[in-house]
């Protein structure tokens, strides 16, 4: 009985949750909606691009791939995780179409993997919205800590993923 009550009430706060977060997900996806609409994320990938040459260098210079990648890495920067997805598809897609062996992921793949996954946040914007809906006095508190945390790991993930390949080659 009581198992039922729980997972009944769990689903009830869920719901409840769900409702209150989606308008301020709502919001930072239309920002990032007019960001794109205005060219915005477009320059900035195209500044990212550069820096990527080379992290991902089984990638040809100009190749959409690296537009992909970009467009999500910002997405992801800004704790848009949502509206970073379709951005990885596009990426994980063209890589594939890249990659010689069809059956295994290639370098590349593993490197986009490993920094999507780890990804830098500066603004955490579901925290963020979560410690409003609670009541937060600093609902933004974490921000440093997410900025630090996410920089590390992607850091650590990246050093890993270049012993890796030096490993390998």
């Amino acid at each position: 009985m009581k198992i039922n009550e729980t997972i009944l009430n769990s689903t009830k706060i869920s719901l409840e949750l769900l409702l209150q977060i989606f308008p301020v997900v709502a919001l930072w996806l239309g920002i990032a909606s007019i960001a794109s609409a205005s060219g915005l994320l477009e320059k900035l990938a195209n500044a990212l691009t550069k820096v990527l040459g080379p992290l991902f260098p089984d990638i040809p210079k100009g190749h959409v791939s690296l537009s992909y990648i970009a467009s999500n890495i910002i997405a992801n920067v800004f704790g848009l995780g949502s509206a970073a997805t379709p951005f990885g598809l596009k990426a994980m897609s063209s890589l594939q179409e890249l990659n010689e062996d069809k059956k295994t992921a290639s370098r590349s793949m593993i490197t986009f993997t490993t920094i999507n996954t780890s990804g830098v946040t500066i603004i955490p914007t579901t925290i963020i919205a979560l410690r409003i809906l609670y009541g937060s006095k600093n609902p933004t508190a974490t921000v440093l800590a997410t900025i630090l945390a996410t920089s590390l790991s992607t850091l650590s993930g990246l050093f890993f993923d270049y012993l890796y390949r030096r490993k390998h080659e």
